[in-house]
């Protein structure tokens, strides 16, 4: 890998995160790589300003936080096929990061990804869209969105909890109508997020495949359902006239859905790409001890293992 120019983002209003961003800012420098650092929080987005200033290719985003932060960075840079170092800087669970201790030793890190000594990580996005008019002839009424965890649509009132009334479609076929709190729509790396909070199924994020989760569905019948990554999901809002139904990526708000529209979901074109510098990296371990699964707390020997 080449390190001439380089993405850094730090998790905004955090001391040791931006720390660390101007620790590797330096050393980059000293390396004849042009650095762009900022701080990304929910009131700072410091991607639109990166990628309208380069003139040359991006190599490299070094992301110092949590998931959240990571989560914003992979919606950004996905499309634009950057590779991301992602690092749990400052952050809590750290579920799509590289550990901190890894980072510690700068020198061996770009020693490794000059070498090319890393693996590289491909994540599933799912890509969004508001659509109106006849459904033979849909007219989009809304920008792209992209997720790297899920596509969640549900209501939200500042005085109030409004039951979502849902019509899901598959491929053009409907499949059932949701009474509840919402619908989730993720990937296998959301899987192990709100999708698995709402009682979802753990996917493995080598597979290529969708999860739609109902959350909190009146009826007991209201089950999970896997999908081939190729399905296209459109979601109806119905009964809603006060304009409660948004759609949501990642956790984060990104339009309102008029009465009239739908929301459109299947697979992005776009993957996220994770550099992986740990040796021995497991998805199973991860989830023992992210998750904090029994067998992490309660250990029992096994002797027929020889």
């Amino acid at each position: 890998m080449e390190l001439k120019q380089v993405i850094i983002a730090h998790k905004a209003a955090d001391a040791q995160s931006k720390s660390w961003a101007q620790t590797c800012a330096r050393q980059l420098e000293a390396r004849n790589c042009k650095v762009l650092m900022g701080p990304s929080g929910i009131k700072d987005n410091p991607y639109p300003v990166f990628l309208s200033s380069v003139t040359e290719k991006i190599d490299l985003a070094i992301i110092l936080g949590g998931d959240g932060t990571i989560l914003t960075a992979a919606r950004q840079l996905a499309p634009e096929n950057i590779p991301i170092l992602a690092v749990n800087v400052g952050g809590h669970l750290g579920f799509l990061t590289e550990p901190f201790e890894l980072f510690q030793d700068i020198e061996n890190v770009w020693a490794r990804l000059l070498g090319d000594r890393y693996a590289v990580q491909q994540r599933m996005m799912l890509e969004a869209c508001l659509f109106e008019g006849d459904k033979t002839n849909p007219i989009p009424s809304s920008e792209q969105f992209y997720c790297l965890n899920e596509m969640c649509v549900k209501p939200a009132s500042i005085d109030r909890m409004p039951t979502a009334v849902l019509e899901m479609e598959l491929d053009g076929e409907v499949v059932d109508q949701y009474q509840g709190d919402g619908l989730l729509v993720a990937t296998p790396t959301g899987s192990t997020c709100y999708t698995a909070s709402a009682n979802g199924p753990i996917v493995h994020p080598g597979m290529d495949a969708i999860a739609v989760t109902p959350i909190c569905p009146l009826s007991l019948a209201s089950r999970p359902i896997i999908i081939p990554p190729r399905s296209v999901v459109d979601i109806w809002s119905l009964g809603d006239f006060e304009l409660n139904t948004k759609l949501w990526t990642d956790g984060a708000l990104a339009t309102s859905i008029w009465p009239g529209q739908w929301v459109r979901v299947h697979m992005a074109e776009c993957v996220a790409k994770f550099i992986i510098l740990q040796k021995n990296y497991s998805f199973y371990q991860t989830l023992r001890e992210k998750l904090q699964w029994a067998g992490t707390r309660i250990h029992y020997d096994n002797n027929h293992r020889g």
